[in-house]
């Protein structure tokens, strides 16, 4: 069973750049698919970025141009770099892991092993 931790999260401005990392551990199968989500308060788990061990990524339309998944296979690291950060990026953000699918997927019932989340505050 493979374990995921984040880390990376904080505050910074509008404009801003963070970098988040999801440490994955454990036995992880050598095809897959993984993915950032995030969730603000009162709003419903939204997928942002997704990966699979081809390479072959997704990004939804809200962070498209301003945020980057890729990934580290040697350190077992996913990454999400993001730019431009904007006050509505402020969430919890996840990383998550799945089975591999033709196109990697943004959807949350298709990821079962989820991180712990990662606050990111982004203030006007």
């Amino acid at each position: 069973q493979v374990k995921l931790v984040e880390s990376g999260g904080g505050s910074v401005q509008d404009g801003g750049s963070l970098r988040l990392s999801c440490a994955a551990s454990g036995r992880r199968s050598t095809t897959y698919s993984m993915a950032w989500f995030r969730q603000a308060p009162g709003k419903e788990r939204e997928g942002l970025a997704a990966i699979d061990n081809e390479g072959h990524t997704k990004y939804a339309d809200s962070v498209k141009g301003r945020f980057a998944i890729f990934q580290d296979n040697a350190k077992d690291t996913l990454y999400l770099q993001m730019n431009t950060l904007k006050p509505e990026d402020t969430a919890i953000y996840f990383c998550a892991a799945g089975r591999h699918w033709a196109v990697p997927p943004l959807t949350p019932s298709q990821y079962h092993t989820w991180g712990q989340g990662t606050q990111v505050s982004v203030s006007s």
